[in-house]
This record gives C-alpha cells, structure tokens and sequence, in this order.
C-alpha cells in the first residue's frame, strides 16, 4: 500500500483549496530556482533515471522523449501539455487540474527548461470548461507571484504559459492531431516522420507530454529519482493515478504504486465489486480503448504496463472499468465501437470504412442475427485496421473488438446459436 509520505498528489480529493498559497503550504514551488539552476541535462538524466514512463498511455520514457529535442536550434522550442483526456473512463488529469493546478504550472516551467522552451501550450478538452477556468485562475495567480513570466521564479528563464481550449474532439488526443487543432486547422494526424522533436508546432521542435506526466516531475526532482524508482516494479516505478468506475461500490480516483494487483486496487480503494468479487464478469483495466480481460486474468493480474500487456491488453490511461455478471459485454463493446466510428476523423480509409463496418458486425452479434464464420470474419478485419492507419485510433477501435472474441467467443457462439434456435 502506498505510504502517505510517498503521495504526489496529497489534494487529489480537493480537501484543502487550489489556490496557490494552499499548493505551496503543500511543497509546490520550493526553491525552484535552485531546482533550475542543475541544468537542462540534469533534469533529463535525473528523470530518465527515475523510470517516469508517460502517463497518456503509451508509456513511452518521458525523460527520453525529452532528450529527443535538438540541444541547439534557430527555432524556438515548445511544450505542448496535452489535456485533451477523452478516453472513456479516464477522468485523472480533470481532477489533478482542479486541484492541484500549481503543480501542473511547475512542472510546465521546469520540463519546458529541460526541452529548451521559453513557451508552453497546454491544450485542454472542450467540455472542461470549469476545469479550464480554475487552470486560468491558477495561471494567473502564478504570473502575479512572478513565478511565470520574465525571469520566472527567479530563476533567469523567461517562460510565458497559454490555455487554448479545444472543441471536445477525442482524435485530438493524439499528439500530432492536437498540434493541428493548436494551429487552427482539423484535427488530422500527421504523418511520421518528422516527429513533433523535429518539427511540431509551427514548425518547430516541440515535445507533447500529458498532464500527469508534467505534473509528477517537480515532486520527482524534488524528492529524487531513487525515491521514484523505489515505488513499483522495475521499468514499471512510481505511483500513478487510477481512475475505477462501473459496478464497484465506490467509484474513485485514487492514487497508488504501480504493479498493485488490480483486484487489491478495487477491493481496497474501490470498496470491492457490486455483488463480491465473484460476481465479476470483466474488466477494461486502461480505458475504452484496450482489450478487456476476463475475472480469471484479473485474479492474480498486476496493474502496469509490462505486466498487462503480456496479458494481451494494457495499462493505458490506467482507467478500470468494471463489468460484473449483470453485464451484457457484447452490447458493451459494441457501444464502444460506436463510439470510435463516431471519433473517426476519417482521413484514413481502413479507420474511416473500417470502424463503421465494425459497428455494424458488432450490432449484429447483439442480436444474434450473425453467422458463426462472422466472428473470425469481424476479427480478420480488425486486424485489418490495426497498424493501417496513421495514428492510433485504428488500434483502438480494433483492441476492443479483439479482447471480445478471445475471451469471450463461446458467448458470442452462444447467443448466434440460440437466435438461430428461436
């Protein structure tokens, strides 16, 4: 279990306010300066040391990605906070932003001088709209306590930070689509390479990074990486913000080491399932978009990236949702595969055609008005989608789909059979 102590974000719950003379009686901007004044490559080698992997759901090393941007360049650099968080289930960075927004404002500054930039963007979803006016407040809180601005902290570093709102589009999520939208245009992903490192927002090197990424790096430096790498399992360090919903006793949020088995994190934070824990049918343990698991993985199954994903799913945005007996989950999923052909951008074809004829399979199988042959016809075309496209949204239309029928076949079997019966 994870110490008090060890907590980053001790306000999560909103118990004390956001204002910024209640975030540094928390420990937020302590001595900034001096954190600054070790250097940029200080603060990319003390990060990657810690083992903070990105907490948008690829868990790609974030003090790697930093070591991507150019030591040197006749362009200006930027940071891109991405706070688009639409990944059905996940509601983390939301309650990080309304309640400890100082620490998400530090940490802007501080990787921002890590990757070189003197500007900072954080693009946050449209319908945040509260969450963006306490974001602002914050802002300008910090500029008027000289903490951002010229010489910001007192540190030498000239660092200017923007809120832009988006206009609640799930496909600007993905990093080169949300650069897109930034500069006023449709939120179509780029192609790759160049990647945002070479050239990104107007053309410049920029890094993408999510709120909780940014936001656990000041405490990190702070408190030192050993300590970071000290909580969870090897290339899996840390603590994480896990986001329960669906048929628990007590839905939450709530922050806890990586690699806690996942039916100890509902059944301790959680108040267990609806029903106990044998009333558990399945759980999507990272957000909509990665395969479900059912009870008999989740038994024993621990909650990080490396070991979900040999269980063929993934700890994506880290949001568990639980179905227990009650559930229909193939209706489950065929909502989620609405919901994907809905968000769509439709540049390209496998996505745009494919998740619609996806929907459609998957709204037969609800009604058993299917062929036994569909089910490996649906997941030949899955497959089809997945690594087709330009960015990741095909793979998340498909993974869904996927962790159905390998686990859940003979039930899709069963309902075919029994339509075909009547």
């Amino acid at each position: 279990m994870l110490a008090e102590k060890d907590k980053i974000f001790p306000n999560l719950y909103g118990d004390q306010p956001a204002a910024l003379a209640s975030a540094k009686g928390r420990g937020d901007w302590d001595n900034t300066a001096a954190l600054l004044a070790k250097g940029r490559e200080w603060f990319i080698e003390e990060t990657k040391r810690s083992g903070l992997r990105g907490r948008g759901g690829a868990g790609f090393s974030t003090g790697l990605k930093w070591s991507f941007m150019p030591k040197e360049s006749p362009r200006p650099h930027y940071l891109v906070i991405n706070a688009d968080e639409s990944e059905p289930g996940t509601c983390k960075d939301r309650d990080i932003i309304r309640h400890e927004p100082q620490k998400l404002i530090e940490g802007a500054l501080i990787a921002s001088f890590a990757i070189g930039a003197h500007a900072c963007y954080i693009y946050i979803r449209g319908e945040y709209f509260r969450e963006a006016e306490v974001l602002q407040v914050a802002i300008d809180e910090a500029y008027a306590a000289g903490l951002l601005g010229k010489n910001a902290a007192k540190s030498g570093w000239d660092f200017d930070l923007y809120l832009h709102r988006g206009a609640g589009a799930y496909i600007c999520g993905e990093e080169s689509a949300l650069l897109e939208s930034l500069e006023g245009r449709k939120g179509f992903p780029r192609m790759k390479p160049p990647f945002p490192a070479q050239m990104g927002l107007y053309g410049c090197p920029t890094t993408v990074n999510n709120v909780e990424s940014i936001a656990v790096v000041p405490t990190i430096l702070r408190r030192g990486a050993d300590w970071f790498a000290g909580i969870g399992r090897a290339n899996n360090t840390g603590t994480k913000i896990f986001c329960i919903s669906g048929h628990v006793n007590h839905p939450c949020n709530v922050e806890a080491e990586m690699g806690i088995p996942l039916r100890e994190l509902i059944d301790r934070y959680a108040g267990g399932v609806r029903g106990g824990w044998d009333n558990l049918k399945a759980i999507i343990p990272g957000g909509s978009s990665v395969p479900l698991l059912p009870k008999s993985v989740c038994d024993t199954v621990l909650m990080d990236f490396d070991s979900l994903k040999a269980e063929k799913s993934g700890l994506g945005t880290a949001a568990v949702i639980v179905m227990d007996q009650s559930t229909d989950v193939i209706k489950a999923i065929a909502r989620l595969s609405k919901f994907y052909m809905h968000e769509s951008c439709g540049q390209c074809t496998p996505c745009r055609e494919g998740t619609g004829w996806m929907w459609r399979m998957m709204e037969r199988l609800v009604k058993g008005q299917a062929r036994i042959e569909d089910i490996d016809l649906l997941e030949e075309v899955s497959h089809q989608i997945e690594g087709h496209t330009i960015c990741a949204l095909g793979d998340a239309a498909a993974w869904p789909v996927q962790g159905l029928i390998r686990h859940f076949r003979g039930e899709i079997e069963d309902r075919i059979r029994l339509a075909v019966g009547k």
